[in-house]
């Protein structure tokens, strides 16, 4: 079965200059020698009034031609060969007769494609990278297959398995010139599992996570009998799986029973997310937070448990923001870090990929950054399933506001104290959900509500430094403290308030 003269119109601007495919030549070259043995030429057939149905075989001869590599020299790039137009042609194939079937039932070309398992062969010359930049077209053939058909194919054995591989070659290599591809590739993903939550399951580690749910259940079985005891001093604290809110105490709480369980990233859709996230392409960086938003915010508790649980999500964003924070020089004017305002992730990614980021004073691109990070984050916990936004809320309680930022903000250097309060009263501004809120707010005044005594020697040591600042030697330290308490003031927070 020849392939239909008349193509989809995506298919047929895709043609190769050089004009029609060899097996079209092949056919001509028969057809001459024919006539020119004197036999008669072979019946034309009628000329059809609509297009033509493609069969399996055309499917088949896209494929075999995109394996076999249509070049002699195994070296040549796959830009110099025709497998981008093979692999086009296949897609062309699959969409055209999606399109011409009826009530959506699956036609025999994609049923071919689907039972062959050509997927999972395109994708192990990906990693081969046979020929040369194979990968870019296998990302590029995926993403069009999930965005452009109709039909689910995630559920299917022969689509999901290979795409798992194919995620597993995302951003492993940071100088990578695929870096595109993969972000189109890993947000149609994304948004695939939006659009039907149930999809996630395929993607879930469920062998580490089966192991992180029994060390956690072993380890909360040991300390049953002291965790009763602490309930009856202090506030009772909810398991994880049901949604923990966040234990106002002064001391970190997060990390006992997941320590580290994240640390060693799986090669997985979420670590190839959170890898692009940090890429220095911002408009690719960008599409990775996005897709990271998706994924959070996914409605079942199952997953919610397992980006906990089982990934270095919290771990990992926590971290970034600690890392962040140090970034930024010592000598940073504070006065202008207060002069710049509420900053949103996405407009500063958005200038920033445009060069319009301009270093107004020295260490503004670092603040920006930081803040920027900050207002993600917290957007992060103001949008995702509640178990993941407290685990996330603790863990930047712990990584970032008591290891980093409370030795700040108890320093004794007059510039140390002006540069990390005003960094603070930006924190404070860049704070609206409701878990990080909570987070912050106890972590600056501590859980205690007993009148403030000078003299109290049980009082939290930060929350004394703060007050006691509102009245210092520097009129330049008091200012900015006294700010400082007019932004935590202007938080509705009964804590605060209290």
């Amino acid at each position: 079965h020849p392939l239909p003269p008349s193509l989809p119109p995506s298919s047929t601007s895709s043609l190769p200059p050089p004009g029609p495919p060899a097996r079209f030549q092949g056919d001509g070259r028969c057809r001459d020698r024919a006539q020119s043995s004197g036999s008669p030429p072979p019946p034309r057939r009628p000329a059809a009034s609509g297009r033509w149905p493609p069969t399996p075989r055309h499917v088949e001869q896209a494929e075999r031609a995109a394996a076999a590599g249509r070049g002699d020299d195994e070296n040549l790039p796959v830009k110099q060969t025709d497998i981008p137009w093979r692999l086009r042609q296949m897609v062309d194939i699959l969409v055209y007769e999606e399109k011409q079937s009826e009530s959506g039932e699956t036609g025999p070309c994609m049923e071919y494609f689907l039972q062959h398992k050509i997927l999972e062969t395109l994708c192990t010359l990906a990693k081969a990278g046979y020929p040369p930049g194979m990968k870019q077209q296998v990302l590029v053939l995926v993403t069009k297959l999930l965005g452009q058909i109709q039909q689910p194919l995630l559920p299917h054995v022969n689509v999901h398995r290979p795409v798992q591989k194919l995620i597993c070659l995302c951003g492993g290599d940071p100088a990578s010139n695929t870096e595109k591809e993969e972000a189109q590739f890993l947000t149609t993903v994304c948004v695939k599992i939006k659009q039907d939550p149930y999809l996630m399951n395929f993607f879930i580690e469920k062998k580490n996570f089966a192991e992180s749910q029994s060390s956690l259940s072993c380890s909360s079985e040991k300390s049953e009998v002291e965790q009763q005891e602490a309930d009856s001093t202090h506030a009772p604290r909810l398991s994880l799986a049901a949604g923990s809110s966040p234990s106002h105490t002064d001391q970190p709480v997060a990390g006992k029973s997941t320590k580290d369980k994240g640390t060693q990233l799986e090669k997985n859709l979420l670590h190839a997310v959170l890898i692009l996230t940090s890429s220095q392409e911002k408009r690719f960086a960008l599409k990775a937070c996005e897709s990271l938003l998706l994924l959070v915010t996914l409605p079942e508790d199952v997953t919610a448990r397992y980006l906990v649980e089982g990934t270095a999500l919290c771990g990992t964003l926590a971290d970034r923001l600690a890392d962040l924070y140090r970034l930024i020089p010592e000598d940073t004017d504070p006065g202008q870090v207060e002069l710049l305002g509420r900053v949103n992730w996405r407009s500063h990614s958005a200038a920033a990929s445009d060069g319009a980021d301009a270093e107004s004073f020295p260490g503004r691109g670092d603040v920006v950054s930081f803040l920027s990070w900050l207002h993600y984050c917290d957007q992060l916990v103001g949008e995702a399933h509640k178990v993941t936004a407290a685990a996330l809320a603790r863990e930047i309680r712990t990584r970032f506001f008591h290891k980093v930022l409370e030795p700040q903000l108890l320093q004794v250097s007059e510039m140390g104290i002006l540069s990390s309060t005003a960094l603070m009263t930006g924190i404070l501004a860049h704070t609206t959900s409701p878990q990080l809120l909570d987070e912050l707010v106890y972590f600056l005044l501590g859980d205690g509500r007993q009148a403030e005594v000078p003299v109290d020697p049980g009082r939290p040591a930060l929350r004394c430094q703060l007050i006691e600042r509102c009245n210092h030697l520097s009129d330049e330290i008091s200012m900015a403290c006294l700010r400082f308490f007019e932004q935590l003031l202007q938080k509705s927070h009964e804590h605060v308030i209290y």
